[in-house]
């Protein structure tokens, strides 16, 4: 009997053990199998096929032999057996984004073919992310080569694209619309609170974008899209997540990032927590000594003191801390419907606005501010989507998405040694609703139609406290209270394959916006009560692309692009420099611009591919800041000052031009080359015939990599360059700041060029663990980007580890 029983148990171990030899390869977004996929060992010695069902009898390998999975359309991965049998006997694999096939939504919600749009679109995937390993989502964009960023303090970053920023550009989340009725035409640093460890991928529209994104989209579109709950292809609760540690030298950064997803076959959830703790930043030894920080204030026994500072390379203060918070959930009765509910909270600690606190004062002997800081930062969305697939009359697919966002931020201001403190702070409450069709019936005609509606309400408030007696008193807000902005749309938008390879893309859309506004004179004896704005604005764009081989392909695309004047540009009272405040303008009409585009795309036997594209923006009734008549007066006091009258005018028109070129070359499997060159010009002209360099012009910026790689090791020495911006060449606003300029040869203000020489690496340990090591601008330059207020790094040790379970 005990023979039997032995026999038999032998007999279910060695069934077990056959049975476990059997392993199942799937896509990591789908779940579907993978058809064909090469299983080999490291001499090739071994090898093994999946079949049709994802299906693969890899018995001949060893228990812990490395064994490599290899597909064309995906990642390599190497693993043990022993592995593979702790994750069920499931391998999960990502795609490889190949360019021209590479599936894109920012031009329509909806998935596209980026080889059919005729615009340029850069996708930024999460392997890219992982690796440049960015501290926020501005250095995210400027790590691409491809978007110019400017910063006026350490917690900050306003992208710069083919001459336009803040408010002619659009921030978009997964779908939703980030500009908010307060986007301001100066810098903004929205983009901070979007945390890169939660960023699937980016997608970069250059140009204009209005047609699908409606006001504000007209340099272009920055669509943020963040990581899905993954569902499980089991029956069983499936558990992943990953864990994150990051550390940068220049600014003793300590970064902690955790994330967790849980998976059913209907539902899954994703949880995501990140803390930034950012120290002052230290700037480079070689470079002007106009950057210099010599001196700053500190208040000593109730007094405000000009310092001597100990360390001139050291910002004094420009830390901040930072928390992230990212919670979804999704769920899939069936192939038809599915349901996605995402919360996302982001939240600074107070942060100094350093370009105003090296602001000199008059004479010239010290410092103007004593204090000036941004109060936190904050950022609520809730964003819930319902998606239907399947066969109807009009549609084959629609998409409901609202949305409702809280945008909270504060300014602080003190001049040295007055003990009174100027604060206002800024509510926004955004609602937001899209209505998304695709239809892919009409023979080779594919529509993409739907509507949107919005709808913004700010709430301001300002006072003054006196920091001697804690006393409290209220003064003139920064906008006016309770004001509203809202608009409704809808566009339509198709795309035509004329040709197998010539496809032709259109589109229209009419917005309709109304702005409502209430003045409050109990500061201001305000020459109006209040502005009651409704404007309309039709934009379009038709484009196509073409190969007419299939290793050449050109695109042309003409587009309009509008903006329509916000509370921003209507409401709001502020000092935009020294002996200047801007006052309300209810008179206003929305800004348009026009542009066309060329592009070329020519692949050299798959060795080398050259990419180019030349554009040409003409924007007219200009939204710009000029002097201007306040109820008959020039001139004002505003926070204790005499200044200078200005508000937001129709009062200029622009023209921005420019080239974008890159290239990459593949040597060996292992070793590649990638560049990137974009040059920009701008000119504004005024009413009265006067030109000046535009302001949001970047100068030439170019990057070059030397990229080394294998499937556990991959490194990059690169090498980033900026040109010269001189005195002449200059915006007139810019030149108002010489404080933030190098000083040229006659004693004016300039932009010197610089480069940096950097290296950066990723090191996979174990299927589980890697690492990332990155020292950049190693000669230790010192230089500032155009138009920031703070100095960039030197020499920079940036170390990371990353946990993947």
């Amino acid at each position: 009997m005990r023979s039997i029983v032995g026999c038999f148990v032998i007999f279910i171990l060695a069934s077990f053990s056959v049975f476990a030899q059997e392993i199942t390869v799937l896509d990591a977004e789908t779940g579907n199998p993978v058809v064909n996929i090469a299983v080999y060992n490291k001499e090739q010695t071994k090898t093994a096929i999946s079949d049709f069902n994802g299906k693969c009898d890899i018995s001949v390998f060893s228990r812990n032999e490395r064994i490599t999975f290899k597909h064309i359309s995906y990642e390599i991965f190497t693993t043990t057996k022993a592995q593979i049998a702790r994750r069920g006997n499931r391998i999960y694999l990502n795609l490889r984004p190949a360019e021209l096939q590479e599936v894109v939504m920012s031009v329509s919600k909806w998935e596209q073919q980026k080889s059919d749009i005729p615009q340029k679109i850069e996708s930024i995937d999460a392997r890219s992310i992982s690796f440049t390993n960015p501290q926020t989502s501005a250095d995210l964009l400027q790590n691409s080569g491809k978007v110019f960023v400017q910063k006026s303090q350490l917690g900050g970053g306003s992208p710069m694209i083919r001459g336009f920023a803040t408010n002619r550009l659009l921030l978009s989340v997964d779908g939703v619309r980030m500009n908010n009725a307060i986007f301001r035409g100066g810098n903004v640093q929205n983009v901070i609170s979007i945390d890169p460890f939660t960023v699937k991928n980016t997608e970069i529209i250059f140009g204009p974008g209005s047609v699908i994104y409606g006001s504000d989209a007209i340099g272009g579109v920055m669509n943020f899209f963040t990581h899905k709950p993954r569902f499980s292809f089991t029956d069983s609760l499936t558990v992943s997540g990953n864990a994150s540690y990051r550390f940068a030298s220049a600014n003793n950064e300590n970064t902690a990032h955790f994330d967790v997803n849980f998976g059913q076959r209907k539902w899954a959830a994703y949880s995501s927590f990140s803390y930034n703790n950012f120290d002052d930043l230290v700037m480079g030894r070689h470079g002007p000594v106009e950057y210099l920080r010599n001196t700053f204030v500190e208040r000593r026994d109730g007094i405000d003191v000009l310092v001597e500072n100990d360390d001139p390379r050291r910002q004094v203060p420009s830390g901040y801390d930072q928390v992230n918070f990212l919670q979804k959930f999704t769920y899939k009765p069936n192939t038809t419907w599915n349901y996605d509910l995402g919360l996302y909270y982001s939240e600074t600690s107070d942060y100094s606005r350093y370009d105003r606190l090296i602001r000199p004062n008059s004479d010239g002997t010290g410092l103007r501010a004593a204090e000036w800081f941004y109060g936190p930062q904050k950022w609520f969305m809730g964003n819930f989507q319902i998606t239907k697939k399947g066969k109807n009359k009009f549609y084959d697919g629609v998409k409901l998405t609202t949305a409702y966002q809280h945008f909270e931020e504060s300014r602080n201001e003190r001049r040295f040694q007055d003990p009174t403190r100027f604060t206002t702070v800024e509510n926004v409450d955004a609602l937001s609703v899209n209505l998304d069709f695709e239809n892919k019936k009409i023979g080779d005609l594919r529509l993409y139609y739907g509507a949107e509606y919005l709808f913004n309400k700010v709430n301001s408030e300002g006072s003054q406290t006196n920091i001697e007696t804690n006393a409290v008193t209220p003064s003139a807000s920064r906008y006016p209270d309770g004001s509203t902005w809202q608009t409704f749309a809808g566009y339509i938008n198709g795309e035509y394959k004329l040709k197998p390879n010539f496809t032709l893309l259109s589109g229209l859309r009419y917005s309709q916006v109304w702005v409502d506004a209430q003045f409050d004179d109990t500061f201001f004896q305000f020459p109006f009560e209040e502005a009651d704005l409704i404007t309309g604005a039709l934009t379009g764009s038709i484009g196509f692309s073409w190969f007419p081989r299939a290793d050449l392909q050109v695109t042309m695309n003409g587009s309009t692009g509008f903006r329509a004047p916000n509370i921003d540009d209507i409401g709001k009272v502020f000092d935009s420099e020294p002996g200047s405040v801007v006052v309300p303008n209810p008179d206003l009409e929305p800004e348009y611009a026009y542009n066309i585009e060329l592009g070329l795309r020519k692949n050299f036997n798959d060795k080398l591919v050259v990419k180019g594209a030349t554009y040409y923006t003409y924007l007219v009734d200009a939204l710009v800041r000029r002097d201007f008549s306040f109820g008959g007066l020039r001139e004002i006091e505003f926070n204790g000052e005499l200044s200078n009258v200005q508000a937001i005018q129709n009062a200029a028109k622009a023209y921005v031009y420019g080239f974008e070129f890159g290239m990459d070359a593949f040597f060996t499997e292992n070793w590649s080359l990638s560049s990137n060159l974009t040059l920009t010009e701008g000119i504004e002209e005024d009413d009265s015939g006067i030109d000046s360099a535009a302001r949001h012009v970047a100068p030439t910026f170019a990057d070059v990599h030397l990229i080394w790689q294998n499937q556990k090791v991959r490194a990059d020495f690169f090498l980033n360059y900026n040109g010269e911006i001189a005195f002449e060449d200059l915006a007139l606003s810019e030149r108002n700041k010489p404080f933030i300029y190098a000083t040229d040869d006659n004693g004016n203000p300039y932009s010197p060029s610089w480069y940096t020489l950097n290296f950066r690496s990723q090191y996979q340990i174990t299927n589980a663990l890697r690492s990332t090591l990155s020292l950049e601008n190693i000669t230790d330059q010192r230089y500032r980007t155009y138009s920031s207020g703070i100095v960039a790094p030197g020499t920079n040790l940036i170390l990371g580890l990353g946990y993947s379970f």
